[in-house]
């Protein structure tokens, strides 16, 4: 008896589990924000050249789609 109730209460909290995205957004976002704000810094220096520009668009895109992919995420939860 008490194995049928422990597999009814996984069975339970595993429907009521999250995708694990809210774990990870704030994440982005503040990487994103950071990495922005290093690039718009550093733009107006003297150090600033071609390779250093490629290596903030590389880090700074996949952030990018990725907030973009939070963002649609939480419109859909909320519909």
């Amino acid at each position: 008896m008490l194995t049928i109730s422990s597999v009814v209460t996984a069975d339970a909290v595993s429907m009521t589990a999250s995708s694990g995205l809210q774990e990870y957004d704030i994440l982005v976002v503040i990487a994103l924000i950071l990495l922005l704000s290093i690039k718009e810094i550093m733009s107006a220096s003297d150090r600033w050249n071609k390779s250093l520009e490629c290596f903030f668009y590389i880090a700074i895109i996949p952030l990018l789609v990725s907030f973009v992919a939070i963002i649609i995420f939480k419109i859909s939860e909320m519909i």
